[in-house]
C-alpha cells in the first residue's frame, strides 16, 4: 500500500474546488491510459460540494462521461429517491448534469427493491465481479479513484470502529447497528478500498482533526478505520486547515495558499 500524502487547503470551499479539479484530471488520465475510468463517489457535506464543483467546472467536458463507471463506497439502506441517500445527493449535485451511460451508474439498492440489506450487498458484489478485469486480480475493479469521507470517529464509508464489517473480507457487506442514522447501510469493505489504484480521504472541519491525526499514525484499523484507507499506487489526505490542525509537525504536508 502507498504512503499517504497530505495536502491542505485554506477552507472547505477551496478544498471542494481543488478536489473537483483533481477528479477531472484523474478521470482524463485514466481514460487516456485505458479508454475508461472507474470512480467511487462519497457523500457528506464536502463530498457533495465536490461533486457540485465538478458540475460547475468548464473542464468537466474534458472527460468522456459515457465511458465512466460510477460506484459508491457506501449507501444508506433507504428507498430510492430518499434525500438521505448518497445517490440522491450525487444525482442532484452532478450526475443529472452529465451525459452518462445509465448502465454504468452502479447503485446500491434500497428496501424498495424488495431486497434485504444482505441481498442488496450481494447484488452489488455481483456487479463488482462482473466489472472486474483480469488485471484487477480480485472480485472488484481496481478503482482508478476511490473518494472517501471520514467521520470524527475515524469511520470511512460505513465502516465504523468496532463493528463486524471491519473484519469482513467479502467485497460488500450489510452494516447493522450503525452509530449514525439510519442504522442499516451497505458498504464496500477494506480489501476493496485497499485494492483501489488511488484512495483520497477528504475531510474538513476541526471536529475531524483528531481522527485525521490517528489515521495518519500507527493506529489500528479496528479502532480507526481511516487508518486502513490506503491505495495501491497513491493515497491522498485532502484536508482543510482545520482538519489538518492536529497533524504532527514531523509529518510532511503540502499546503496551498
Amino acid at each position: 500500500m502507498s504512503v499517504p500524502t497530505v495536502i491542505t487547503h485554506r477552507d472547505a470551499d477551496v478544498l471542494a474546488k481543488a478536489v473537483a479539479a483533481r477528479v477531472i484530471v484523474r478521470a482524463v488520465d485514466a481514460q487516456s491510459a485505458k479508454g475508461s475510468a472507474h470512480l467511487v463517489l462519497t457523500g457528506g457535506t464536502v463530498g457533495i460540494a465536490t461533486l457540485a464543483e465538478i458540475a460547475a467546472s468548464p473542464a468537466r467536458d474534458a472527460v468522456d462521461w459515457r465511458k465512466v463507471d460510477i460506484w459508491w463506497g457506501d449507501e444508506r439502506f433507504l428507498p430510492s429517491g430518499d434525500a438521505e441517500r448518497n445517490e440522491t445527493g450525487a444525482r442532484k449535485a452532478l450526475l443529472d448534469h452529465l451525459d452518462l451511460d445509465p448502465e454504468r451508474v452502479h447503485v446500491m439498492r434500497g428496501p424498495d427493491s424488495g431486497m434485504t440489506a444482505e441481498e442488496s450487498a450481494e447484488a452489488y458484489a455481483e456487479e463488482l465481479r462482473r466489472a472486474a478485469r483480469p488485471e484487477d486480480h480480485g472480485p472488484a475493479p481496481s478503482f482508478d479513484l476511490m473518494m472517501l469521507g471520514m467521520g470524527p470517529d475515524g469511520h470511512i464509508a460505513s465502516l465504523f470502529p468496532g463493528l463486524p464489517a471491519l473484519y469482513d473480507t467479502r467485497p460488500v457487506v450489510a452494516v447493522h447497528g450503525s452509530p449514525k442514522p439510519p442504522p442499516t447501510r451497505i458498504s464496500l469493505t477494506l480489501p476493496v478500498v485497499q485494492g483501489s489504484r488511488e484512495v483520497w480521504v477528504i475531510a474538513a472541519g476541526e471536529e475531524k482533526a483528531g481522527a485525521v491525526r490517528l489515521a495518519l499514525s500507527d493506529s489500528g484499523t479496528m479502532q480507526v478505520p481511516a487508518a486502513g484507507a490506503r491505495g495501491r499506487q497513491r493515497t491522498l489526505f485532502l484536508l482543510d486547515r482545520a482538519a489538518a490542525s492536529k497533524i504532527p509537525s514531523s509529518l510532511s504536508r503540502i499546503s496551498s495558499p
